[in-house]
């Protein structure tokens, strides 16, 4: 075969996973990756959560603003722009060891959550690479009055490693408001 051919047969491939849905056995074990990840942030675990990511992450939750229907995709702010979360995996090992370090008065007494992940769809987007997307609910209660609730869904890309294990490579997460009424910002989702 030339190269022109064995080029077009690697592409013919690649077209034909991309988009498609995962099987039932790739789709239950990334639903379990995510509900161990929603076990570990409830748990306090964040040095452990923080391992569920890939070296080169970028975890982004870009600002909403109302807008007409004619003007919906100017809605999300794009990259770039303000957003409630722009991080990387060594800012949010930062803010890990921040917290660690009892320097965080925000959460000193510590907020209690309970992170509920639904609707998880896992579609092939490369070799060894899943697009997946979610709903989640996070509730955050913290002293006996202030209380939470944050709705949305997050879009991953989802590495699957040589040794079979999972890594998250990039999270963007999506609130449902607008306007978050949160007195501060400090839950992980």
């Amino acid at each position: 075969m030339t190269e022109h051919v064995v080029a077009a047969a690697a592409a013919t491939a690649v077209d034909e996973i991309q988009g498609r849905l995962a099987d039932a056995e790739l789709a239950y074990r990334v639903q379990q990756f995510y509900f161990y990840e929603a076990e570990l942030l409830d748990d306090v675990r964040f040095a452990d959560w923080l391992e569920i990511f890939d070296e080169d992450l970028t975890y982004w939750a870009p600002l909403r603003t109302n807008r007409l229907r004619r003007q919906a995709a100017l809605s999300i702010g794009a990259q770039g722009e303000a957003a409630y979360f722009d991080e990387t995996k060594d800012s949010l090992a930062w803010r890990i060891r921040r917290y660690d370090s009892g320097m965080a008065w925000a959460e000193d007494p510590p907020s209690r959550t309970r992170h509920l992940v639904s609707n998880v769809t896992v579609r092939h987007s490369g070799p060894e690479q899943l697009t997946v997307r979610s709903a989640f609910l996070v509730y955050r209660n913290r002293l006996q009055t202030e209380t939470d609730i944050y709705a949305g869904g997050r879009t991953d890309v989802i590495r699957v490693k040589a040794d079979g294990s999972l890594r998250v490579a990039q999270r963007e997460l999506l609130f449902d408001a607008n306007v978050l009424q949160a007195k501060n910002l400090t839950t992980f989702f």
